[in-house]
């Protein structure tokens, strides 16, 4: 529909006013003066008989009228000749509209201004449900309709769009009104998608965000997120493909933390916040419906692990006395951004005795040393989650993060002759060709550090990664969050 389906008058004037604005009201005398010329033609958008004074004001309560003229303040006046309008003002001043109307003495008797107030057809509820009406939302995916007598939530399962859990149904309004958290068009191509390589849209992500819970302000951090797994470094399909634990672990950094309520403290990796949870759950729900990337098909995770689900938190920046991890990729502080990290689930270090920078560190390393195997080096990436209570001990101690990575690094170098097949009675391991060496535990580059967590408990996380290093793997990735 467009303003050629609505009946508007081909010339003269047309006033859109509602009751519920002050300034309308004060106009009424105005308006009743210009009907007096049997020019003006006034619509009304929420008391079908308000100005009564006019005594036909035509109802326009449903909005179309008030759509198709793009009307964003009450009252607004437009002067149209041959069937198109070539003059309009909004809100009240008497000079404009006295130019408008072509009556130099319109409205002596009322102040020289006042402003409008905001046109019901703007509002945000009111204006997706007119775009769909109008046919003007813009959006490109293919509609499914129900029947009538289906029950949505079981729909959704029944056609394999859940991860598991129940999703919210994506009506048109719900996409409209998640689209309205970018300024991205809903048809930019921001990749294709794995394992199916499907061209992915800012559309169809909004339609997973809305699926998985996102609120609008979201979906920058979600687009950030996606894009960041895109990136052939971080390696999507393979971390589908493999048998490994890993899915993406998201660690958002920089000011959107604060803006959208994300949780960096106290159970920080777990559940109950509402951002931390459907930002990661959207990433795993386009991975799923728009790439294909399900469970027994292309992804062949032996066991997977409950952050398959979403495994996103904020790094609690403002407790810490470290570069936040965003620094690691060269941002400045105070931009916002996303790292991707292919992640296990969490693996604790509980040290409650250590107060020395040195202990602490030996502590941290000698569990790290466990993950993936004991006796494989290099093994994996690992991001190690440091808590409140462990940080302040480096802090007090004057251990930067750089101190303490070097340290970690140093600690986890491990002698070659533990790590031959059969060493310790375990079979697992290297070639005798190994032994009288020696083999970190980590690439140059694979571990990282992020400080999160509630203010009490001395219990650190390691999230094991996959990569190995060499071809087969999976890189971290950061991307900047844009509007």
């Amino acid at each position: 529909m467009s303003i050629a389906h609505v009946s508007l008058p081909v010339a003269g004037l047309i006033a859109v006013v509602k009751r519920d604005c002050p300034t309308c009201v004060l106009i009424e005398p105005v308006l009743a003066e210009l009907a007096l010329g049997g020019n003006l033609t006034v619509f009304t958008q929420d008391d079908p008989v308000f100005p009564e004074s006019i005594g036909h004001p035509v109802d326009d309560t449903a909005l179309n009228v008030s759509h198709a003229l793009a009307i964003e303040i009450v009252p607004t006046l437009i002067r149209r000749e041959a069937g198109a309008e070539i003059d309009r003002t909004f809100g009240w001043d008497r000079s404009e509209w006295q130019r408008v109307s072509g009556q130099d003495k319109l409205g002596a008797d009322l102040p020289a201004l006042r402003p409008g107030c905001g046109a019901l057809n703007v509002e945000p509820a009111k204006l997706e449900d007119l775009l769909i009406r109008f046919e003007q939302t813009g959006l490109n995916a293919r509609k499914v309709e129900f029947g009538e007598d289906e029950d949505e939530i079981e729909a959704i399962y029944q056609r394999g769009w859940t991860d598991g859990l129940p999703v919210v149904p994506p009506t048109q309004r719900r996409v409209l009104r998640m689209l309205g958290g970018t300024t991205r068009d809903p048809g930019e191509v921001i990749g294709v998608c794995p394992p199916n390589l499907v061209p992915l849209t800012v559309e169809k992500v909004a339609i997973n965000a809305v699926m998985a819970g996102c609120k609008p302000e979201y979906l920058p951090v979600v687009l950030a997120a996606v894009e960041a797994v895109l990136d052939p470094a971080f390696a999507m399909h393979g971390v589908l493909a493999t048998t490994m634990f890993v899915g993406p672990v998201l660690v958002v950094n920089g000011p959107i933390r604060r803006q959208i309520s994300m949780n960096a403290r106290g159970n920080a990796l777990g559940q109950g916040n509402r951002a931390n949870a459907t930002i990661g759950r959207a990433l795993q729900l386009v991975i799923r419906n728009v790439g294909g990337g399900r469970p027994q098909e292309v992804d062949r995770a032996t066991l997977g692990n409950p952050g398959k689900y979403t495994y996103c938190f904020a790094e609690d920046e403002e407790g810490s006395s470290w570069e936040p991890l965003s620094s690691d990729f060269g941002l400045a502080r105070g931009v916002s951004s996303v790292t991707v990290f292919a992640g296990f689930g969490l693996q604790g270090i509980v040290d409650q005795k250590s107060r020395t920078p040195e202990s602490l560190a030996r502590s941290m390393a000698e569990s790290l040393k466990a993950i993936h195997n004991v006796k494989l080096a290099p093994a994996c990436d690992a991001m190690l989650v440091v808590c409140p209570e462990h940080e302040r001990t480096f802090r007090q101690a004057g251990w930067s993060k750089q101190r303490l990575l070097d340290e970690l690094m140093r600690l986890c170098e491990i002698p070659g002759d533990s790590l031959v097949r059969g060493a310790k009675g375990i079979d697992e391991g290297y070639p005798e060709s190994v032994a009288g060496t020696t083999r970190n535990k980590f690439r140059p580059g694979g571990l990282l550090i992020v400080r999160a967590g509630g203010g009490a408990g001395m219990f650190s996380g390691i999230i094991g990664g996959w990569s190995s290093g060499g071809a087969a793997g999976s890189l971290p990735v950061n991307r900047e969050v844009k509007s």
